[in-house]
């Protein structure tokens, strides 16, 4: 179902812009086969380079596939700001071809008769000739305005994915934490996303900004690969150079379970990194004199792969006057992380909504998009990630690593 809906999509958004890049900025002729073709083949890019990714074939169709998916994408939005302007220009355009001369205007002809010669007028084009240029000129207009936009947007969404991640500095104050434990510092760090469009180096920068903020506890929440152990192993290795005083810790996001070997592979390579896994437990975080719970969840998408997140296994029987902090990779997590008495959840997933105005569809399924929030009597701290789904462009949503220091 869920593949269905994405080539409707898909097909739907190709069909608006044959519609709008094409069709209005065309005559029909060859030029406007050729271009129409050309979309149908972009079509079939876009259904070949998800295809690839969830099946680990067609790597090198990765970098047209996904721009081309983000300039898609703001050619439709531009397309439909400019729907609007558009339909005025056209309505002037008309309105203008529609002279009246004023009283001011009218021409005095005398009486009795008076010889003139008169050059014979110019044979005015046919009205449906006049009409296509009119279409055509809006048209090709609003193409060009849509196309710079849509490039220059996705050109500096390339250097802002692409580039250093943002490091936010969060202090959060747990009422009841043991006053030892103030100070305590968390280096949280989400949707790594290694695939096809990153490189070691990717990972390298992302171990050493962290190491750079000498935490005391490294935090991954969930969607670390785009693949398996096999295809991106070798990216992951620098994993084994992050410090911290008290260690590093992981939890599944949803796309551990979209791989074709699942997480079990992950888990124990990241375990050979010297990353544990915290697989629906908890660990005590001793501080000062202090302790803390740390806990961690399974992905909701564990419930496909019988990997489903367990809270009460993670979080029963926990010593009650000890503040706990979760793991969970999804913010709606937090509906069920509130009946154990959590403090704190760290969560990703959301990317900041990676590209607007995706920012404003996220509220739909997850109650924070980024950055701090209180659900249910939980503060819940979302990070946008450090890496990008899909293609490599981030707008209004800058790559996040979080220095987060809890306070008493």
């Amino acid at each position: 179902m869920v593949v269905l809906v994405f080539v409707g999509l898909v097909f739907a958004a190709h069909l608006y812009l044959w519609q709008r890049m094409v069709r209005s900025t065309t005559r029909p002729g060859r030029l406007r086969k050729c271009l129409s073709w050309g979309l149908v083949g972009l079509i079939l890019l876009v259904v070949a380079t998800f295809a690839g990714s969830r099946l680990g074939v067609f790597q090198w169709l990765a970098w047209p596939g996904y721009l081309w998916i983000a300039v898609m994408f703001y050619l439709v939005v531009f397309l439909i700001l400019l729907e609007i302007p558009r339909l005025v220009a056209w309505f002037a355009l008309v309105r203008g071809r529609e002279v009246v001369p004023s009283p001011s205007e009218a021409v005095l002809v005398p009486a009795g008769p008076v010889s003139v010669d008169v050059a014979p007028l110019p044979e005015a084009p046919p009205a449906g000739i006049d009409a296509m240029s009119r279409r055509l000129f809006l048209g090709r207009a609003t193409a060009a305005v849509a196309g710079v936009s849509a490039l220059g947007t996705v050109g500096y969404g390339m250097t802002v994915a692409l580039g250093d991640p943002v490091i936010e500095p969060v202090k959060v104050t747990l009422p009841g934490l043991d006053s030892r434990l103030s100070g305590l510092r968390f280096a949280v760090v989400s949707d790594i996303h290694l695939g096809p469009l990153t490189g070691k180096g990717h990972t390298e920068r992302i171990v050493r900004m962290v190491n750079g903020l000498r935490a005391d506890v490294v935090a991954i929440v969930g969607d670390l690969v785009d693949g398996s152990v096999a295809e991106l192993g070798a990216l992951a290795r620098p994993l084994r150079s992050l410090e911290s005083r008290y260690g590093a810790y992981f939890v599944t996001g949803n796309h551990e379970y979209y791989t074709r070997n699942g997480p079990g592979e992950w888990i124990e390579e990241l375990d050979q990194l010297g990353v544990r896994s915290l697989r629906n437990e908890r660990v005590e975080i001793r501080h000062q004199g202090g302790v803390l719970d740390l806990a961690g969840v399974n992905d909701l998408n564990g419930a496909t792969a019988n990997d489903a997140p367990d809270f009460d296994k993670a979080l029963g029987g926990r010593d009650p006057s000890r503040s706990t902090v979760l793991l969970a990779h999804q913010p709606v997590q937090v509906e069920q992380a509130a009946r154990y008495g959590v403090d704190l959840q760290l969560s990703g997933h959301t990317h900041g909504g990676q590209m607007m105005p995706f920012n404003l569809v996220v509220p739909f399924q997850q109650p924070v998009v980024s950055g701090l929030a209180t659900v249910d009597e939980v503060q819940v701290y979302v990070t946008r990630g450090a890496g990008f789904w899909g293609p490599p462009v981030r707008v209004g949503a800058p790559p996040e690593i979080t220095l987060l220091e809890l306070r008493s």
